[in-house]
C-alpha cells in the first residue's frame, strides 16, 4: 500500500484530522508488519491553541518536529511513561498537528498483542499511548517522514460524514472547549469516552 502524498498533510489541521479517519496507519517497526484503520484523532492548531505544545510559539528540542514540514511524525513522551504520535500539518514553521488517538487493528495483531500485553482487540490501540505502543512507535520515529517505512499512512475507505462524530478534546485542561476531536461513531476501538 503506497503512502499518501505529502500534499495530503499540507492543509489546515482540522481538515486533515477529518480526512485521516478511515485511512490506514502502517508500521513495519522491528520487522513486524502491522496496520490499523484510523478511527479517532484530535487537532492541535498553533500558537493560539493553549493545548498545543507550541502555544505562544513555544519551541524546544522536544517539539522541534512540530515546526517541521507537513507529513512528519511528531512523537512526544507523556506522563513519564508513554509515547504519543502526531502527524504534522499545515505549513513548515507553523506548529499544527493531528494526534493519532485510536485505531482499529487490521493486520499484525499478534505483534500488537505482544507489545501491548493484551489479548482483547478493542484494547490494542484504543488511545494515543496504546496506538503508539501497539505499532512500536517511539522517540526514535520523531521527525520521520510519513512517505516511507517503517511508518506511513496509506489510503483507506473514508468515514462517511454521517458516521463522523465531533467532540471536545480529551484530557486537556486549557482549550478544553474546542471541538477538535473527530471519531467514527459506534466504533468499539474509539477511546473512552466514546462520544
Amino acid at each position: 500500500m503506497r503512502p499518501l502524498p505529502l500534499s495530503f498533510y499540507a492543509r489546515p489541521a482540522a481538515v486533515v484530522a477529518r480526512a485521516l479517519l478511515g485511512q490506514r496507519l502502517i508500521s513495519t517497526v522491528g520487522g513486524a508488519p502491522c496496520a490499523l484503520r484510523i478511527v479517532e484523532v484530535e487537532a492541535y492548531i498553533g500558537p493560539d491553541d493553549p493545548a498545543c505544545h507550541a502555544f505562544e510559539w513555544h519551541r524546544s528540542p522536544r517539539n522541534e518536529s512540530l515546526y517541521g514540514r507537513p507529513g512528519l511524525l511528531y512523537v512526544y513522551f507523556t506522563y513519564g511513561m508513554h509515547w504519543c504520535a502526531n502527524v504534522v500539518t499545515e505549513r513548515e514553521g507553523f506548529p499544527a498537528a493531528v494526534l493519532l488517538r485510536a485505531g482499529e487493528p487490521l493486520e499484525g495483531l499478534a505483534a500488537m498483542r505482544r507489545r501491548r500485553h493484551r489479548a482483547k482487540d478493542t484494547d490494542l490501540a484504543s488511545g494515543p499511548a496504546k496506538l503508539a505502543q501497539a505499532l512500536g512507535i517511539s522517540r526514535a520515529h520523531d521527525g520521520h517522514v510519513l512517505a516511507r517505512a517503517p511508518v506511513w499512512i496509506a489510503e483507506g475507505p473514508p468515514v462517511l460524514a454521517h458516521r463522523r462524530g465531533t467532540s471536545v478534546r480529551i484530557g486537556v485542561r486549557l482549550g478544553a472547549d474546542r471541538l477538535l476531536r473527530y471519531f467514527e461513531r459506534g466504533n468499539p476501538h474509539v477511546s473512552p469516552p466514546r462520544g
